[in-house]
């Protein structure tokens, strides 16, 4: 379950994303952005925010960013940081690419290879939790009953429209363009508003 809070958060998620994007080699639209729509897991332990992030850019480009939300920084993972921010509830916020995040990378290879679900989004409204329907909506393709466990360390970097991840076992390609063509049959898909279901990333387990 995702509680989500009643806050803000300053700078917000697309003024720091609006500076991060371009600093990627995948990213060739314009730095003006809209948020289209966002989906969640759970960190077991309760420590990690986990959010994918669907951005619009530049008529039909839609990204793919997932995110990690953590309240001490993540040691090793700089090049990952996309800045600090203030949220007024939880205090200072680092802000990673998740796809340098180990915790992320867990619930994503669960999600696709374990049977894992999508967290349940609820907000605290005067204290009474009230649930929040998700804004995309996403399920495990051709996923198969593999144990996960928890992975400690990962690898990543870009290719093409895509970012390539190694965590522990598990090969993750994430897909940063909407639309881009990826192989394997193992696969987490999303839908949203008034859109198909995509391909947002592909989990192999390696033998």
């Amino acid at each position: 379950m995702a509680l989500i809070h009643r806050a803000t958060l300053t700078p917000s998620k697309l003024e720091l994303l609006t500076s991060w994007l371009p600093t990627r080699s995948w990213f060739t639209a314009s730095p003006a952005i809209t948020h289209v729509g966002a989906y969640r897991f759970d960190d077991p332990a309760g420590e990690v925010g986990l959010q994918g992030m669907l951005i619009q850019a530049d008529g039909d480009v839609i990204v793919h960013v997932p995110l990690s939300y953590r309240g001490a920084p993540l040691p090793g993972a700089d090049d990952f940081l996309l800045g600090t921010a203030e949220h007024s509830v939880l205090g200072t916020r680092w802000v990673y690419d998740a796809s340098g995040d180990p915790v992320w990378a867990t619930a994503l290879a669960t999600a696709i290879l374990a049977g894992g679900e999508q967290a349940e989004e609820v907000m605290d409204v005067d204290g009474e939790l009230v649930p929040r329907p998700p804004t995309v909506r996403v399920h495990a393709a051709g996923s198969r009953a593999e144990n996960v466990a928890a992975i400690e360390t990962v690898t990543a970097h870009d290719e093409g429209a895509t970012t390539v991840v190694t965590a522990g076992s598990v090969d993750i390609v994430v897909v940063r363009e909407i639309g881009t063509e990826v192989a394997g049959d193992a696969r987490l898909i999303g839908s949203w508003d008034g859109t198909e279901a995509a391909t947002l990333a592909v989990a192999t387990v390696r033998r």
